[in-house]
């Protein structure tokens, strides 16, 4: 072989060899989605009628926090009373209560892809069953008859139909089967969930303590609805309750009442149940026969809060006019771990 085919065959094989170990090196490096992705987003309400409600975005790590990323992205303002979000496939949902609209945005970028603003009458939460979303509304509050579930069709962005339901359709879950609606009563008081099937019919309808406020499902798919009980301001006080509903059979298979003058809230699901009660947070497991009394931790303030992977999340709207503060518990300890600034009355927290 001459000198120069020693050559040529040299640099050929050199230029294979770079271009598998760059074939190699680009298959396994991350693709990334979007600036907010693998992170926590916080919906902060706002001042009512100011329009100034927004989404933070916080670092799992907590070494970074945005405080408006909407706002940020779109370069625009999110609306009035931001109430929750729901997460299908790589898209976020914000519900704006008193905007009367879901802003539709890419969840990992922010940027938006549409705005549903029909067929919607202070819309609150949402579920997804099926590929279709269900939206509780309120309705007109000075009409106790008018309250709705709004069925989306995901593709389009319109509300193909709507299901008539009981007075303050709040919470809304899914297990794939059946959607299941906390009824705290919106203006008024109310003690029903609703349960909605994939064709948009009421199968039931189950009585449950006094104003319910939070559901989970825990790990064997039972649902604890969690009812706060009427105020005393309303001179009719009844004691919070926990009701345990078998979505077999739709029936509540057993219930845990607490004192009267006891009002709990927030349940949340991590191995255990846990729920807030004046300033305090109480941990029970499931199948308890009696309401604890000794509290996890206590100094609290939760406007909200939820679980994830043993840390305990909490947010906290202060004086609920300025930005309210994200907290962090480890539940293997019950110690504080972390603290944040977020926006104006934080609601609800969503891990992306």
């Amino acid at each position: 072989m001459t000198l120069k085919k020693h050559v040529i065959l040299g640099l050929s094989l050199a230029m294979l060899a770079f271009s598998c170990s760059n074939d190699d090196d680009n298959t396994n490096l991350p693709i990334a989605s979007g600036a907010y992705e693998d992170g926590i987003l916080i919906t902060n309400e706002g001042n009512f009628n100011q329009g100034n409600g927004s989404v933070s975005f916080v670092s799992n790590d907590f070494s970074i926090s945005e405080p408006t990323i909407f706002s940020t992205v779109n370069g625009k303002l999110l609306g009035d009373t931001v109430q929750s979000i729901t997460f299908h496939e790589d898209l976020a949902y914000i519900i704006v209560n008193n905007s009367q609209k879901i802003e539709v945005v890419n969840r990992y970028t922010f940027e938006s892809v549409a705005t549903i603003n029909s067929g919607l009458n202070n819309p609150r939460y949402m579920t997804i069953l099926l590929g279709k979303g269900y939206v509780t509304n309120w309705g007109d509050g000075n009409d106790p008859d008018d309250d709705f579930v709004a069925v989306i069709n995901l593709q389009s962005n319109d509300v193909i139909t709507t299901v008539a339901v009981g007075e303050g359709p709040e919470r809304i879950v899914s297990n794939g089967t059946a959607a299941y609606v906390a009824h705290k009563g919106g203006y008024g008081q109310n003690n029903i969930v609703t349960v909605i099937d994939a064709n948009a019919s009421v199968l039931k309808t189950i009585t449950v303590g006094d104003i319910p406020n939070s559901m989970v499902f825990d790990a064997l798919g039972q649902l604890y609805v969690l009812a706060e009980g009427k105020p005393a301001w309303t001179n009719d006080e009844t004691a919070g309750e926990l009701s345990v509903i078998n979505p077999t059979s739709n029936t509540v298979t057993s219930s845990l009442a607490f004192a009267k003058d006891q009002h709990p809230a927030h349940l949340a699901y991590g191995n255990a149940m846990y729920f807030y009660m004046n300033g305090s947070v109480y941990k029970f497991d499931t199948g308890i026969k009696s309401v604890p009394s000794t509290p996890e931790f206590t100094g609290v303030n939760f406007n909200y809060m939820t679980i994830n992977e043993g840390v305990l999340y909490g947010v906290d709207a202060g004086n609920y006019t300025a930005n309210g503060t994200l907290k962090t518990f480890d539940l293997s300890t019950n110690t504080s771990k972390n603290s944040v600034e977020v926006g104006i009355i934080p609601s609800g927290i969503y891990f992306n």
